[in-house]
């Protein structure tokens, strides 16, 4: 199981959040107010081993989006075990399990490879293109859509709330790719000795 979540946008300005200052002497702020950009976050996150991808972006429509989904989602599943084939009547109902009690369901392909991840992700329109939902169900990733209003259920939220909170709280990013810098070294710093959600 895997969740796939975007986060954002941080702006360029101050953030909130404590600072280490000396005592009797105040963070000093700018006093005007000043666009500097905005970056997102594009997030993969494995619960069970606590690993989380990240790449910070400017922008996160499907141009972007997706072909970092397609990559990563690549790596990530080379990285897996080959898996076993099952008779065809018992692979679709492996796959037909994952949809029983879904409202809306998608048509499954006809010919469909071993199950071999199941991804997480929001109610987007864009994350349900038929092309999309193709390369996953080709590549053996069966979707799972939060329902709306429950984005509370993709754990990659909790794990971007806590790389957020880490690299930005208290700071003063002034360029997006001063965000973007932040937030990917605060990933890699968690994938040093990254903590498993049980």
């Amino acid at each position: 199981m895997w969740a796939l979540d975007e986060a954002g946008p941080y702006q360029a300005i101050p953030q909130p959040g404590s600072s280490w200052q000396p005592q009797g002497q105040p963070t000093r702020l700018p006093h005007e107010y000043v666009r500097g950009g905005t970056a997102k976050l594009l997030t993969l996150f494995h619960p069970a081993s606590g690993q989380v991808r990240v790449r910070g972006v400017t922008s996160c429509e499907g141009a972007v989006l997706h072909p970092w989904m397609r990559q990563t989602l690549s790596e990530v599943l080379q990285s897996l075990p080959v898996a076993t084939p099952l008779p065809p009547a018992d692979n679709r109902a492996a796959w037909a399990r994952w949809q029983e009690g879904l409202s809306v369901k998608f048509t499954l392909l006809d010919l469909l490879p071993p199950l071999r991840m199941v991804l997480v992700l929001d109610n987007l329109v864009g994350h349900k293109t038929p092309e999309l939902v193709c390369w996953f169900m080709a590549q053996g990733i069966m979707p799972l859509y939060t329902p709306v209003a429950g984005s509370w259920l993709n754990m990659a939220e909790s794990i971007q709330r806590i790389l957020v909170r880490r690299a930005l709280s208290g700071q003063y990013p002034t360029s997006p790719a001063q965000i973007i810098q932040w937030l990917e070294a605060t990933a890699r710093g968690w994938n040093a000795r990254p903590t498993p959600f049980v």
